[in-house]
């Protein structure tokens, strides 16, 4: 469908800053914010079992299923999201937006956004540290979020963990193949200094 000329796409692990960052840029510069988050609910009931078979499966799974009765290897090379299933919404909702856009999220894989840059600039991945995304999931009240609806909830946050921190590592793979920017976020900057770094990269 050709490249997409208004956005500017933050992507990243999760617990990486991407959201706070993505929401100072947008204050600062006067951009609409697309959170990827808060349309994956919308995405899912409108994916069909066909186009989005991991997602298919993984909704008809318990908790349990989930989060204890695999590992965390089977939780990372099957989560939909991490496949891109439902990507084509988040396409279709960006190139409808009139306007400059910031647009955030984990599910910006950088296998799928290259296509649609119409400058490697214009993108930059957020790359947190273990440490630093337990840390990060602590202080926002988060870190048993999921894992306290399991019936083990210390080895499902073990799997939970262990699982995004291969999304991470796959995400630094990628955005190196595709010679795209990557930050890694390890505490060492205040966020107001990560959103300046960010914003830096993005030449803003």
């Amino acid at each position: 469908m050709g490249r997409v000329r208004h956005v500017l796409w933050i992507g990243g692990g999760s617990g990486g800053g991407k959201s706070t960052v993505a929401r100072a840029l947008a204050a600062r510069f006067g951009l609409r914010l697309y959170a990827t988050d808060d349309v994956m609910p919308d995405h899912a009931r409108r994916c069909p079992p066909a186009d989005c078979p991991c997602l298919a499966r993984f909704a008809a799974m318990s908790m349990d299923e989930r989060w204890l009765l695999r590992t965390p290897r089977t939780m990372f090379e099957t989560f939909h999201w991490y496949r891109g299933e439902g990507f084509q919404f988040v396409e279709s909702d960006l190139r409808g937006s009139p306007e400059p856009v910031v647009a955030e999220g984990f599910r910006l894989l950088p296998s799928l956004v290259r296509p649609l840059l119409t400058e490697p600039h214009r993108a930059v991945w957020l790359l947190p540290t273990p440490e630093f995304r337990r840390a990060a999931f602590e202080h926002r009240g988060s870190l048993w979020q999921i894992a306290g609806r399991t019936s083990d909830p210390e080895r499902a946050l073990a799997n939970l963990l262990e699982r995004d921190r291969m999304f991470t590592e796959r995400l630094r793979a990628e955005t190196a193949s595709h010679r795209l920017q990557a930050i890694e976020v390890d505490g060492s900057l205040t966020p107001d200094e990560l959103t300046d770094a960010v914003a830096g990269a993005l030449r803003l």
